[in-house]
């Protein structure tokens, strides 16, 4: 029989944590470490604390769940290691980010919702109000921002900072910005662990000459990774965006995104809900609505967790066309679309 890592994330799902009742993998007490070798199968769980009194138990558990539900012929006995938490690092001297007054993440449960076109138009709109405004593009598996930007010649180059080097941005449309599609090549696919993609984009935010700002904007993966902790626990969030459409299903990711900024470990204020293809209207029929993805889906959701419905932005051609054409639809400030954006843009400020 073939092992594969899905198979054994599957398999670990059976095991709870006696101390709260939720599986390991859910408690994210599995490391992303799975080593398999044949039928040799090695991985490591995480404890909070090296005197947890379940530790064994859980650990012959796993091994069990293993054998039961991947198959009788794992080598898994004796090969699950065990790593206790460190602490999460303690604000230093140098603050990241630390001439930035507000920090804000986008975010989506699910990829093609257009988490990144929004992210990108929102933050021309908040420059287009006069602020200060900065856009990372952590987006590591799809990098959208250089062709949204017209920058994919981009290279960044380094410039010299009271005494350091730090990366200079694209400044375009108002906006300073930084993408990882800067450093990698554009047709090969980005093939990175997550301990990789986490320290590159630490030193984006870290070495970016990014100076004084109202808004910085970080356009996430989609889903929840260690890409989002990595950035949770490396800058102070004033607060996530979740970007949805209404089908049901891009909202019970959508749900998911909005309750891991609320785990009390997360503790990120959720600014609230943009609901992105909301519905469409024919140029040639302008007073017709067709809602193609569902009706108020991203609408209910926000009521049924009580966050704030930030918008509804419809499904229109011209914005679609401005990102492909790297002249995103809120720089054609006479284009109708537009207004769809500058609202949003308006109540993230108020």
């Amino acid at each position: 029989m073939a092992f594969y890592p899905q198979l054994i994330i599957d398999a670990l799902r059976h095991v709870r944590y006696p101390g709260t009742g939720k599986d390991i993998v859910e408690s994210g007490m599995l490391e992303d470490d799975i080593r398999i070798d044949g039928n040799k199968i090695s991985f490591s769980l995480i404890f909070d604390k090296q005197n947890d009194p379940f530790q064994k138990s859980i650990v012959r558990a796993a091994e069990q769940a293993v054998l039961t539900y991947a198959g009788e012929t794992a080598e898994i006995k004796g090969n699950i290691r065990i790593k206790y938490r460190t602490e999460q690092p303690k604000p230093t001297d140098e603050q990241p980010l630390e001439n930035v007054k507000n920090i804000i993440a986008v975010s989506s449960g699910k990829g093609g919702v257009g988490k990144s076109t929004v992210a990108c138009n929102l933050a021309i709109a908040l420059a287009q109000l006069g602020y200060k405004v900065g856009l990372l593009d952590a987006d590591i598996h799809g990098p959208s921002m250089p062709k949204m930007f017209a920058a994919e010649d981009f290279r960044p180059v380094l410039a010299p900072v009271e005494g350091k080097e730090l990366i200079e941005p694209l400044q375009k449309y108002g906006v300073k910005m930084l993408s990882i599609g800067f450093f990698v090549d554009p047709d090969n696919a980005l093939i990175w662990r997550g301990g990789i993609a986490s320290n590159a984009l630490k030193q984006l935010i870290n070495e970016g000459n990014w100076g004084e700002l109202d808004y910085f904007l970080i356009d996430l993966p989609p889903g929840t990774s260690d890409i989002h902790l990595t950035l949770v626990q490396t800058l102070k969030l004033t607060g996530a965006i979740v970007v949805t459409t209404p089908q049901p299903v891009a909202l019970a990711d959508a749900r998911k995104g909005v309750n891991m900024f609320q785990n009390p470990k997360i503790n990120v204020p959720v600014l609230g809900i943009i609901e992105n293809m909301a519905w469409f209207t024919p140029a040639e029929l302008p007073q017709n609505k067709y809602y193609i993805f569902g009706k108020d889906g991203g609408k209910n959701l926000a009521e049924e967790l009580n966050v704030p419905l930030l918008g509804q932005i419809p499904l229109v051609q011209s914005i679609r066309e401005g990102g492909d054409d790297g002249l995103p639809i809120s720089m054609q400030t006479d284009h109708p679309a537009s207004r769809f954006f500058m609202e949003i843009a308006r109540k993230i400020a108020k």
